[in-house]
């Protein structure tokens, strides 16, 4: 097929029109809009697309680069309708940074986006669960990308362990052999799957750093993946081993103290993570990574629940649950 006898779609598109000043004031629309691909493009059916707490904080003007008007969404899940020879029919996920946020997104019956964006689903995952994976498994999987891939013998240390990014990066470090240790705000134990046991440390009961250096023979941890940001900041870095790395994605006070000293004799490294950052092609080859691990198990997406699922014309509804801080995946489905 040439570009010229590219299909052509009426798609229907959740639309924010203009920056709402919360969650609550959102009022998207479902449009119809013409979508065709470019010749290196694929047009996709969207089967589930997962709703991010970014999608939100976009949509209220947390973003200065959020074109408006525009279709939200960077994950999604579906089959491939229209594309080069050899693509169609395939079913495929992917996630991006500027889906939904720089140009228009997932939150769609359809989507166009680039051929070496998507990744094959695989046959045991279902078309939620693969709309699911995307931003909180970049995420984790860019931060040991540019932190180092924790090896067999290393210790990673995860604040906010339950949060999806947590979650993520237990997975992916216990499936490349390390040990975990999870840090939470409150009594509760590791809520997601694992490939080995990990510890859980109760950060309103105890000191973290003074437990992680018991639980390490003194050492500490060689990786840090600190999803929340500055309330954990100096715990994190009286955490980490000589020569540790402390990954950093998240903040809530924008200004911590710094003790340069034990950052320089300590020989530490700070990576920030910012995925959004990272155009579709960028992140389909994260997700290539972790390909392999979905297929054999090691890694597994997270749970959908049938009430964390919405139409598109209920959108709304779904956005005000993420800003809620629901612990749910949620879910649109055309």
């Amino acid at each position: 097929m040439s570009p010229a006898d590219t299909m052509t779609i009426e798609a229907r598109c959740v639309r924010l029109n203009s920056k709402a000043e919360n969650a609550a004031a959102l009022v998207p629309d479902v449009e119809r809009r013409t979508l065709a691909r470019g010749p290196n493009d694929l047009l996709i059916e969207v089967k589930a697309a997962a709703v991010n707490p970014s999608d939100v904080k976009a949509a209220t003007g947390l973003m200065p680069y959020a074109v408006f008007p525009r279709t939200p969404g960077r994950d999604y899940a579906g089959v491939v309708i229209d594309g080069p020879a050899g693509t169609v029919g395939n079913e495929v996920f992917g996630s991006s940074g500027d889906l939904g946020i720089r140009r228009d997104g997932t939150h769609a019956s359809h989507l166009v986006v680039e051929a070496d964006a998507v990744v094959e689903k695989p046959n045991t995952v279902s078309w939620e669960e693969a709309a699911g994976i995307g931003v909180p498994f970049v995420t984790a999987m860019e931060g040991f990308r540019r932190a180092g891939v924790p090896k067999p013998g290393e210790t990673v240390l995860v604040f906010g362990v339950n949060g999806k990014v947590g979650q993520s990066a237990v997975q992916i470090a216990t499936w490349r052999g390390a040990r975990v240790i999870g840090v939470v705000r409150k009594a509760e134990g590791y809520e997601g799957h694992s490939n080995a046991p990990i510890e859980v440390i109760d950060a309103s009961t105890t000191d973290v750093a003074t437990r992680v250096r018991e639980l390490t023979g003194g050492k500490g941890a060689d990786i840090v993946f600190n999803t929340v940001g500055d309330p954990y900041f100096q715990a994190a870095h009286k955490s980490l081993a000589l020569r540790g790395r402390q990954i950093l994605i998240a903040a809530i006070d924008r200004i911590v103290q710094f003790n340069i000293l034990e950052f320089y004799r300590g020989q530490h490294t700070y990576v920030g993570i910012d995925t959004l950052g990272l155009s579709s092609a960028a992140t389909g080859a994260v997700l290539r990574e972790l390909e392999s691990g979905f297929a054999s198990g090691h890694l597994k997406p997270f749970p959908i629940k049938a009430n964390a699922i919405y139409p598109l014309e209920r959108a709304r509804e779904a956005y005000v649950a993420v800003a809620g801080s629901s612990r749910d995946r949620v879910i649109l489905r055309p």
